[in-house]
């Protein structure tokens, strides 16, 4: 009987914590995934890019995740709206080649928030890859 009280609270414990964390999740889906997955698309080609310059190797594992996302782009993209991607993909892909461009040039302190910055929109793709 003790076995079986011990094996119900962990049960509902396991239960009572994991309801927070599908909340949490569900919280973190993109508002608009195509929009989200364009610009994560457009980020990884200036990564790549930024990559072939200063860690060819590097460029490699990115060339995949980048697939990846194109993948999940190609089966969110609806008929015609394929103009608009594009856009929204060419746009991030210019935002960060500039952020990535700061993360070399410029004062330490400049550098150094800039590479946080690219880190971290690097780490928003990442999550939904994985």
């Amino acid at each position: 009987m003790g076995g079986l009280r011990t094996y119900l609270r962990a049960t509902a414990l396991l239960c009572a914590l994991a309801a927070p964390l599908a909340a949490q999740a569900e919280t973190d889906i993109p508002a608009d995934p195509l929009h989200f997955f364009a610009t994560c698309a457009g980020r990884m080609s200036a990564l790549m890019e930024h990559q072939w310059i200063v860690d060819g190797p590097a460029s490699d594992a990115t060339k995949a995740k980048r697939q990846s996302v194109l993948d999940v782009l190609d089966a969110l993209t609806p008929p015609g709206g394929e103009r608009q991607v594009m856009g929204w993909r060419v746009e991030a892909k210019a935002a960060h080649a500039t952020l990535l461009a700061a993360t070399r040039h410029g004062d330490p302190a400049a550098t150094a928030r800039a590479a946080r910055r690219a880190l971290a929109l690097q780490k928003e793709c990442d999550a939904f890859l994985s």
